[in-house]
């Protein structure tokens, strides 16, 4: 298994109700690897401009501990008045006393959280033996979490060395505070999130990573092949449930980066169909608003959720991605194509790494490389849906699958749903071959 990437943030876009494409900007300092992997600003003494320099926009900062007699509690929070209900347990993930530390990030109502666990032994029998504890924050946006994921490290082992100490967090949240527009709380109950899709509407020059190891890279070398199985259903706008023990931090990048999979930077393309959402990790509190949800991808590390099916269509324990849709399960198959687009994936990975490493060129990196690839690939599919709808006969041939880079008989099922979920008026005359 691939080592987690613990520290590697996610990218440096945000989501809002609508976006002008980029503006040419002045010379600026770039960002670039602090010590320990974290991402630091190179410019003297200031903040970084565009996508990147959203302003702060914590609406809540909290210290949730385990109880050995009550179980997850919040001890304090600023606001004092916030709707923190379910914050107890989505900062503490079930089964997080098996590990030392971890991260969570989650949504709670119109915002996302971050939240820093950590577990240390104490000679306490009150206690019985250990002190956990995770500190938290809520924003509008997630894209703004990782700036302060190393003062939630520093603070949760401050509380848990200092139980009750809060000044730290209060001086935090004085100078970070931001107000949610009127009438978007946190309940759940609130109108539904406006989603950006990630490079959707011109955002990908804005976007970079600053860890070494990036999760995008990690997350393609995880699956495998099977990356192809996850794209398809990332495209379909299935609802993905990615099952895993904790810790859950290195799992949560996975969902976003399944979310990354769907790219399309086509004007036009997909606005009738509901976004991809990465909800990060979700425990059995969520399961009523799950039940609501027409697409979604999401983590957890409850194993009662593989019972409950009416909450997800894909299902992925580990390595193992399955559905319990009948008209699905020809998806799960890899098939000729899916191989190929593997290769060349890889051919393209080789062939960056040995521009780095011969030509010294660091122009670009194994994140763009992949992200990229997988746009391009869906603006292809796309382009040619589009240019058959418009033409005479709407007629889409095997010739046209393959020079999407799709299997003409192993991706029948895959185009058929593609058509039907992106409204594209095309007639598929490729055969079904019957099973002789």
């Amino acid at each position: 298994m691939v080592e987690p990437a613990d520290e590697a943030p996610l990218l440096f876009w945000a989501e809002g109700p609508a976006v002008s494409l980029p503006q040419p900007e002045p010379e600026r300092g770039g960002w670039s690897l602090a010590p320990g992997g974290g991402a630091a600003w190179g410019g003297p003494g200031e903040l970084p401009r565009g996508p990147e320099a959203e302003a702060d926009q914590i609406v809540a900062v909290f210290v949730v501990t385990f109880d050995p007699r009550s179980g997850n509690m919040v001890e304090w929070c600023l606001p004092q008045d916030i709707d923190l209900e379910g914050v107890e347990f989505k900062s503490m993930a079930s089964g997080s006393h098996k590990v030392q530390s971890d991260f969570i990030y989650f949504r709670k109502g119109l915002c996302f959280g971050l939240a820093c666990f950590e577990n240390m032994p104490v000679e306490s029998e009150l206690e019985r033996g250990a002190r956990m504890k995770s500190v938290g924050i809520l924003s509008p946006s997630y894209t703004l979490l990782y700036r302060y994921m190393h003062f939630l490290e520093n603070q949760v082992r401050h509380q848990l060395e200092m139980p009750g100490h809060y000044s730290h967090l209060e001086a935090f949240y004085d100078d970070k505070k931001g107000v949610l527009p009127a009438g978007k709380g946190t309940s759940s109950s609130q109108p539904p999130v406006h989603w950006l899709p990630s490079i959707h509407r011109y955002m990908y020059p804005e976007m970079k990573i600053t860890h070494p190891a990036g999760c995008m890279s990690q997350f393609i070398k995880f699956f495998g092949e099977q990356i192809f199985i996850l794209w398809k259903f990332a495209l379909l706008r299935k609802r993905i449930l990615i099952f895993s023990p904790p810790p859950v931090g290195v799992v949560c990048y996975r969902v976003y980066c399944c979310c990354c999979l769907a790219n399309v930077s086509l004007p036009g393309i997909g606005g009738t169909v509901p976004e991809s959402k990465p909800f990060f990790y979700v425990n059995v509190a969520d399961i009523e608003m799950l039940e609501t949800e027409v697409s979604y991808v999401a983590c957890t590390t409850e194993k009662i959720f593989e019972e409950k099916r009416d909450l997800y269509d894909v299902y992925v324990d580990n390595q193992n991605v399955k559905t319990h849709h009948e008209h699905l399960q020809p998806l799960l198959k890899i098939n000729s194509a899916d191989k190929e687009k593997y290769r060349r994936l890889n051919d393209q990975r080789q062939m960056l790494m040995y521009s780095q490493e011969v030509e010294e060129d660091c122009s670009s990196c194994e994140e763009d490389l992949f992200i990229l690839f997988f746009m391009e690939q869906n603006n292809r599919i796309f382009q040619t849906l589009m240019e058959v709808s418009a033409s005479q006969d709407k007629t889409l041939t095997a010739d046209h699958a393959r020079g999407m880079g799709l299997d003409p008989q192993g991706d029948r099922s895959f185009l058929m749903d593609l058509l039907e979920v992106y409204g594209i008026d095309v007639m598929l005359v490729i055969d079904n071959p019957c099973c002789t």
